[in-house]
């Protein structure tokens, strides 16, 4: 009995060894997915475990209405192909075996819209049947997001359609979503989304949304946009659109009125631009108002041209709202500034006597502070509405400029001029100055005196031949007097210069000295009353002016002149020689006619001579030291 019970155990236990031996398995993938117009693979994987017969291998395919259609059919002699017409021409089957355990891959090729459905594979062997499925899904990335906002929205309590925003050809279908600013919106009591799903003729999907919200005024500087989020295989991407503003429509509340430019206070000629702004959206309908006579204005600017003073006042700016229709008002109050004309006290000073002292007032009628300043030729003197002037004297005549400038607005600003006058007699500031010219036969001699009322000069020579040509220039309080003269003989030159408190006078002495190359030695005397002119050097060619100093030489030097002088009695030597000769043949006769020629020849030698003698100079003495007397030096 127990060896029945342990027979049949053993039995049992090989019995379900190899029903486990000869086990079927079929594996596949829960999904495939795919962008349209790709390949897609859909693998089937079985293992026949024990099982001694080829598999048999079918494809199926669900419809639309969920119906199971054969597409596919292999077994040990052969492979049956029945597609779904929509797959007709745009798949295949693989198969691979190693063992027990094989392989089949059902490939699409240009995948479609219309191949997203259940694909089932069914493995049958002597050991048994077993079948998987795998769901194909198929993508397409939509077009570029679009938005457009609306043309304005009013700040009142109903919904205001702010933007649209659309995408297109889209798989599966997108979906869009709002935000203001950064915030994502849900429909709310102030907010909601019109959305509407669209399938084109080509089985991908458009979207379009509109977003209506109630807005409030804040909402004029929020920023709007939509986001599209769409899955692709194996993710799900977004994509944002371009941001906006929306424009958005309020009442006015107040009004601004200011002063566009200029940016400073206004003086009298300015051009003035006044503004007129409310706090709404449109700008309210706008009128300007002055002393309660309407002014014409460009829209909300009112332009002043030229003002004056009498500009100043209170401007009115009334503005009509065009929401509410409610009228609104502000006002500027203009100053136009000013500065009238200076006034320098006195305005016309008497004439100063030298050293005494002058107190200027300089002001002037202003809507603002204002300062002084004082010039004299251009430069500043002072800073201040008084200018005391101490110790008049010829330097302190002349004209004075007062410029009056407000302070708080440097561009308003004026001026006036008063001259001062300072009486003195007549002062040589410049004696006889001797200017050498371009010439041996002449120089030019200057005088320069001072003095109110303006001096007269009268130039007064020792030879008054001897004058050539005379130049003054004058000025208020001055007078310089050029002359020129001939240097061919000494020569006194006085300057006396006069005028109702005075005199005052001047000469010098010139001494003119003439040869091949001429010598002037002018020397200095005092001046009436307390004037001395300096002395005064010049060179011109032939023309050598000194005055207390030793003399300069001409140019050549000592070796020049002498060379000259030994030419020159050579030439007598020979002369004489000739005529000594010529008298002997009795050439020239012996009469008293011939006597008296020749004694004056003899005479006009003798001058020359003499001349030479008595002028004293280095040439002279060289020439005694040539004809072997004793030699000096010229500095001697």
């Amino acid at each position: 009995m127990a060896e029945r019970k342990v027979a049949l155990t053993l039995t049992g236990l090989y019995i379900l060894i190899l029903q486990a031996w000869a086990k079927l398995e079929v594996s596949m993938e829960d999904r495939v997915e795919v962008f349209l117009d790709d390949v897609a693979e859909i693998p089937c994987i079985y293992n026949m475990s024990g099982s001694a017969s080829s598999p048999t291998i079918q494809w199926f395919a669900k419809s639309s209405a969920g119906n199971r259609v054969q597409i596919y059919n292999k077994d040990d002699s052969s492979a049956t192909e029945e597609p779904d017409p929509a797959f007709s021409g745009r798949f295949n089957v693989s198969h691979s075996q190693e063992g027990m355990m094989g392989n089949s891959i059902l490939t699409i090729n240009a995948v479609r819209i219309s191949d997203a459905r259940d694909f089932i594979c069914q493995v049958n062997t002597d050991g048994g049947s077993m079948e998987r499925q795998t769901r194909l899904l198929v993508f397409n990335t939509p077009s570029r997001l679009s938005i457009e906002g609306g043309n304005y929205a009013v700040v009142t309590e109903t919904l205001n359609k702010i933007a649209s925003c659309e995408v297109n050809n889209g798989y599966p279908a997108p979906k869009i979503t709002w935000y203001k600013d950064r915030t994502p919106l849900h429909p709310s009591a102030g907010v909601d989304m019109q959305n509407r799903l669209t399938m084109n003729s080509n089985g991908l999907y458009s979207v379009h949304s509109d977003l209506y919200l109630t807005v409030e005024k804040e909402d004029k500087d929020a920023y709007f946009y939509c986001e599209v989020s769409f899955f692709v295989p194996g993710a799900e991407k977004m994509i944002e659109s371009d941001r906006i503003n929306i424009t958005i429509h309020y009442p006015t509340s107040e009004v601004t009125v200011f002063q566009d430019s200029p940016d400073r206070l206004v003086k009298e000629g300015d051009n003035v631009e006044i503004r007129c702004e409310g706090d709404g959206n449109p700008q309210p309908v706008k009128s300007f108002k002055y002393n309660n006579e309407v002014l014409l204005a460009d829209m909300d600017r009112l332009v002043l041209r030229q003002v004056t003073r009498l500009n100043s006042g209170l401007y009115e700016c009334s503005c009509l709202d065009t929401i509410s229709f409610e009228n609104i008002i502000g006002n500027l109050t203009l100053r136009v500034h000013y500065l009238d004309p200076v006034v320098i006290t006195p305005e016309n000073p008497d004439i100063l006597d030298e050293g005494e002292d002058l107190f200027l007032t300089c002001n002037a009628l202003s809507s603002l502070s204002t300062k002084a300043f004082w010039y004299k030729d251009d430069l500043l003197l002072d800073e201040g509405h008084v200018l005391r002037l101490y110790n008049a004297s010829f330097a302190t005549a002349g004209t004075y400029v007062c410029e009056v400038q407000a302070v708080e607005l440097p561009e308003l600003k004026r001026q006036n001029a008063v001259h001062v006058s300072v009486r003195g007699k007549p002062v040589i500031t410049d004696g006889v100055v001797v200017i050498p010219l371009d010439t041996e036969k002449a120089i030019n001699v200057s005088c320069h005196a001072t003095g109110h009322p303006t001096p007269s000069i009268y130039w007064s020579l020792s030879d008054e031949q001897a004058q050539l040509g005379r130049w003054e220039t004058k000025t208020e309080n001055s007078i310089h007097s050029i002359i020129s003269i001939s240097t061919t003989s000494d020569i006194t030159a006085s300057c006396r210069a006069t005028n109702d408190l005075g005199t005052a006078e001047t000469s010098r002495h010139i001494q003119a000295i003439q040869m091949n190359q001429t010598t002037t030695t002018t020397t200095p005397t005092t001046t009436t009353p307390t004037t001395t002119t300096p002395t005064t050097t010049s060179n011109t060619t032939g023309i050598m002016v000194a005055g207390t100093a030793s003399p300069k030489k001409i140019k050549g030097g000592k070796g020049f002149i002498i060379a000259i002088i030994i030419i020159f009695i050579l030439l007598l030597a020979i002369l004489g020689s000739v005529l000594y000769f010529m008298y002997k043949k009795g050439k020239i006769p012996c009469g008293r006619s011939g006597k008296q020629d020749l004694t004056k020849e003899k005479a006009s030698s003798d001058d020359i001579v003499v001349e030479m003698k008595s002028s004293k100079s280095e040439e002279v003495v060289l020439l005694q030291g040539v004809n072997g007397e004793k030699k000096t030096s010229s500095n001697q």
